[in-house]
């Protein structure tokens, strides 16, 4: 998409990073794929050899070149939380990738980044108790269903209720929200959920998915936020865990409105917000 080579331009010019504050990813090794995906099933990617109903569910058509782009996503997370762990904060300007099930592609998601991630924090001893926030306009199923049974890692997903995926899991906490909800409603449900989770789970270690697929100008997302608003949303979840010295790695997540600088804005937001809030 368009919006990956936009967002980095976007703040170079704005003197907010320069080139040397970006890095391009390796490719993501096998052994750490298989801490978040079924063994069946990445051999069946790995190869190209998803069914045509899988590649159907993917919503790609399968090819080398776009499981190479998955696993460097996800290799680029993991970077992004090594980083995080040394000044705060991180960002992958794409990831989110958060419909890739243990054994199964969706919505545009072969591999789950930010499950890859958090799974390898939590083998190499980096991280105890991890929390994901995830407030892309879609509910993160997959992350739900891959760490259904893991104590260590809390899913906190606020999603439009009546949106893809149709079929949810259930994260340790689901908020399903209203068709047309606008900023007030949407920030004060936020501010008041986000508090009681991280004094329940005591995390470590967050992960946020920042979608701006919440915008009132999006095609697909159903929900009415204002471009302040969205960057308020970005700015709730950033002081917080600047507040509590949480290291945070964000991935950007989802953004379809019609108008390309409306995306980049809302994106761009959030790297403002951490700029100001870390630098």
């Amino acid at each position: 998409m368009l919006k990956y080579e936009l967002i980095p331009e976007q703040l170079i010019y704005e003197g907010l990073i320069t080139n040397e504050d970006l890095f391009s990813p390796e490719i993501l090794s096998e052994d750490v794929v298989l801490l978040s995906h079924e063994k069946a099933y990445w051999e069946r990617l790995r190869d190209l050899k998803l069914s045509p109903a899988e590649i159907r569910r993917s919503g790609f058509p399968l090819s080398a070149t776009l499981l190479e782009r998955e696993l460097r996503i996800a290799q680029g997370t993991i970077n992004g939380c090594l980083e995080a762990i040394k000044i705060g904060i991180a960002f992958n300007i794409a990831g989110g990738t958060h419909h890739a099930g243990s054994n199964w592609a969706e919505g545009f998601c072969l591999l789950n980044d930010q499950a890859i991630a958090a799974n390898y924090l939590l083998d190499r001893g980096l991280s105890k108790r991890i929390l994901i926030i995830d407030l892309d306009v879609h509910q993160g199923n997959g992350t739900a269903e891959i760490f259904r049974n893991e104590e260590r890692v809390f899913t906190f997903s606020m999603h439009a209720e009546k949106n893809f995926p149709f079929r949810k899991e259930q994260s340790d906490l689901d908020i399903g929200l209203d068709d047309g909800l606008s900023d007030k409603e949407y920030l004060d449900i936020l501010r008041e959920n986000l508090d009681k989770i991280i004094l329940k789970h005591q995390p470590d270690f967050v992960f946020y998915l920042s979608g701006v697929d919440v915008l009132t100008t999006d095609k697909l997302g159903k929900l009415n936020l204002s471009l302040n608003g969205c960057k308020e949303r970005d700015e709730i979840v950033l002081k917080t865990c600047k507040l509590l010295n949480l290291p945070v790695q964000v991935s950007m997540g989802g953004g379809y409105s019609p108008k390309v600088s409306d995306i980049v804005e809302a994106h761009c937001n959030t790297y403002r917000i951490a700029h100001n809030l870390y630098f």
